[in-house]
């Protein structure tokens, strides 16, 4: 009989006492010390999300498209032509924040083998970033939700040091592999210093009759472990992103994964090669809590057993305990399940591509998941109540106040000045820097090159369609009011998409949150899925699935509530509509109207916060039926081929919005002249939704189109040969050159960076 684990023990599993007796109570039994590790991995945060699901039930999840929702390793929906694509959103944050390279790498390894399991070639990548200050300056100022700890020279190094870790190890798996990175976002907050946010979407595409399930079938089928060895790499990686960071995080360096990804390109050809000899029953990877989670849960969802013997799993290294092998988080590896009698044929296809492949066990009739070791069973747990019936908590919340946080009265506005200052600001400026390190072209498929459109857009050569996709989330917006924050997120990514004339129709999130054992984080967390779940409804985008990354805390400190939601569109493969003028003497037309913002609306603007250097009052006022009417308008108006470039209003408003479309290669310039009784900084500057930028020679066409979606298309000035100026009622608030507004906003990063 095995004894009883110390108090001390349990916590170093984060598993509470009540979880531990559930354990107990399920093996009717103490558990063996590999039991211990595997109930600890299986209903973490990070994997069982046993203080979010009942919330995340609330998200739509269905549609006419949907083939897949959550439950898999990806979702997926039809695209037409006997096509699908399969697509999610995952976030390898703690890992990143202790190892940058290896962290952000293997999260892009992860999420490519998520597509590929599912039986889809991936075509294209995207990143949503979030990081510290960059600036010993910036690094002064305390934030509002998480206080200073150390110093600002010291705090500003790590920052820039994960910076570069993170985007090389992005760059280098996805460079190595073959996988364009074709778009995202990078935004830098301090509430990040501690807790840098690395989430990375994926998109693949496959015929439908391909798809493949993580669900073992068929008692006797032989289980085969495929790829790369096991080592020691990983090791309750699963469990450290399910807690806070403390001043021993550093000393965690062990738990971060190693990637090889000229090795996952073999793992993909080989897979999507064996899957098409017909000898696979049901294909999962190793990814959080490895061979743990990969047999469990292939178990569960087909209601089957499964056996293996830990002698004949591949490993690297020697003297590794059943513990170890059972929790490491090595990559490149994935489990497989065969029709008896047809072994054969999978080891061929792997042996023709140098890959291991070995037989660890076989599928069995009693729902256990049943481990040995030198022909000793050192695990035999149920794996339903493993995988499927962890702990579930209903936790305590508290619904955070809106717009608590009161405005200290600003000084005068001075446009001129502001706005080579906010096109300098690191949320701003040219990510150049970063995607330059991408391959963003290769397979030949992108349509797009990184900020040159509002969405990134990928074709399918096989259908005549193309994929757009676009990633959105502002954790100020979502800190000062947490349900119109997400709802915010999903109006954006939607209009960045219908900006290029797709139709959004499907959506994948990544939840980034503090301890949910803290009422008003959790608090948090509801009210975002709930404005995410009523924006996704309305926009007909359904969720096909996710991930919730909570704890992201250091020393107490937490980041800004911080959903990132990314949405695919539809739309007939095309030249995409850019953001920069072409030619001069074009109609300048403002979609949607110049819109209205009060005090309390502006203080979470970028203005508010680069210039003012403070956070207050609610995000930007969204009426959902004017901004699906602006989308539907831009749509056809793209479509009937009248917009010669178009641009959507957001971080900067309209005065960043207007020097962005005069960043192209002719640097053709605008002068604009609006009609409002706005202050001239909240004129220029706030960040009200619903409004794009569009440039036509044929303004009569796009008005028509406008009024019939009841949509205010004024025509706001026009372009010009050169510079830019913006007029509030024939008063000038600012003129510049477009040369001196351009090398503040593409040399910025780099010279904050380096």
């Amino acid at each position: 009989m095995t004894a009883a684990f110390s108090p001390e023990i349990i916590a170093q599993h984060q598993l509470t006492p009540a979880e531990y007796q559930k354990v107990v109570d399920i093996l009717g039994r103490q558990p063996t010390y590999t039991e211990l590790g595997i109930f600890a991995v299986m209903w973490s945060e990070h994997c069982s999300y046993k203080s979010s699901r009942v919330h995340l039930k609330k998200l739509p999840t269905r549609g006419k498209l949907v083939v897949q929702g959550p439950g898999e390793n990806a979702g997926i929906i039809d695209i037409g032509g006997g096509y699908v694509i399969a697509f999610k959103i995952e976030s390898h944050n703690h890992p990143s924040f202790i190892e940058p390279l290896q962290g952000a790498a293997t999260g892009v390894g992860g999420i490519l083998r998520d597509i590929f399991t599912m039986g889809a070639r991936p075509i294209a990548v995207m990143d949503s970033l979030r990081f510290g200050r960059l600036e010993v300056g910036q690094v002064g100022q305390a934030s509002a939700c998480q206080p200073e700890r150390s110093s600002a020279s010291s705090t500003a190094a790590r920052n820039r040091r994960i910076v570069s870790g993170v985007v090389a190890g992005i760059a280098h798996y996805g460079n190595c592999f073959g996988v364009p990175t074709v778009g995202g976002e990078c935004i830098f907050e301090p509430c990040y210093d501690g807790n840098p946010l690395v989430n990375v979407f994926a998109l693949g595409v496959c015929r439908k009759e391909d798809v493949f399930y993580a669900k073992a079938a068929g008692v006797g089928n032989p289980v085969i472990y495929v790829g790369a060895r096991t080592g020691r790499d990983g090791i309750h990686g699963a469990s450290m992103a399910s807690a806070e960071f403390t001043e021993e995080s550093k000393q965690k360096r062990p738990n971060v994964q190693v990637g090889d990804p000229f090795m996952e390109k073999l793992l993909l050809e080989a897979c999507i090669e064996a899957m098409q000899t017909g000898a696979i029953v049901g294909i999962q990877d190793m990814g959080a809590a490895g061979l743990t989670c990969s047999t469990c849960e292939m178990g569960s969802r087909g209601e089957v057993g499964i056996e293996i013997e830990l002698d004949r799993v591949p490993q690297r290294e020697t003297g590794m305990t059943p513990y170890e092998i059972m929790l490491s988080e090595s990559q490149e590896r994935m489990l497989l399940v065969a029709d008896k009698g047809r072994e054969h044929e999978v080891f061929r296809v792997f042996k023709k591509w140098g890959l291991e492949a070995a037989e660890i066990g076989i599928v069995t009739d009693d729902g256990k998941l049943r481990v040995r070791h030198h022909g000793e069973i050192v695990a035999e747990i149920p794996n339903r109540e493993l995988a499927d019936e962890a702990p579930l908590y209903n936790r305590p919340y508290t619904v955070p106040p809106a717009g608590a946080h009161e405005h200290v009265p600003s000084v005068e506005a001075n446009v001129q000045a502001a706005l080579p200052a906010l096109l300098a600001a690191p949320d701003i400026c040219s990510k150049r820097w970063i995607w330059e390190q991408y391959d963003f072209q290769v397979r030949t498929n992108t349509l797009t090159i990184p900020e040159q459109t509002d969405a990134a857009i990928v074709r399918v050569k096989e259908t005549g369609t193309s994929i757009a996709m676009s990633l959105d989330g502002n954790g100020r917006y979502t800190f000062l009011s947490p349900r119109e924050g997400a709802q915010l997120a999903v109006a954006e990514c939607c209009r960045n998409l219908s900006v290029v004339g797709a139709l959004p129709v499907a959506a994948t999130n990544c939840l980034n949150f503090g301890n949910p054992e803290r009422p008003e984080i959790m608090g948090q967390l509801v009210e975002a899925i709930e404005g995410m779940s009523d924006a996704c409804r309305f926009f007909d985008t359904p969720i096909t699935g996710g991930n919730v990354s909570l704890y992201n805390e250091t020393l107490g400190g937490g980041i800004y509530p911080t959903p990132v939601i990314g949405i695919v569109g539809l739309m007939k493969t095309a030249a995409p509509v850019t953001i920069p003028f072409k030619h001069a003497g074009r109609s300048v037309v403002l979609l949607g109207g110049a819109g209205t913002c009060d005090e309390v609306r502006f203080g979470g603007t970028q203005y508010a916060k680069e210039i003012e250097k403070q956070l207050w009052g609610l995000p930007p006022a969204l009426d959902l039926l004017h901004e699906k009417r602006v989308q539907e308008a831009i749509r056809e108006i793209v479509s009937a081929g009248l917009a010669e470039s178009a641009h959507d209003l957001s971080d900067g408003g309209l005065a960043v919005a207007l020097a962005e479309c005069c960043f192209g290669a002719a640097e053709i310039g605008a002068q604009i002249d609006l009609d409002s009784d706005l202050r001239p900084e909240v004129l220029a500057f706030h960040e009200a939704p619903s409004r794009i930028l569009i440039s036509t020679a044929h303004p009569k066409q796009v008005a028509a189109i406008a009024e019939k979606h009841g949509v205010p298309s004024p025509v706001v000035g026009g372009t010009i040969e050169n510079g830019m100026e913006i007029r509030q009622r024939g008063i000038t608030l600012g003129s510049w050159d477009i040369a001196a507004l351009r090398a503040a906003y593409e040399g910025a990063l780099e010279a904050h960076v380096r």
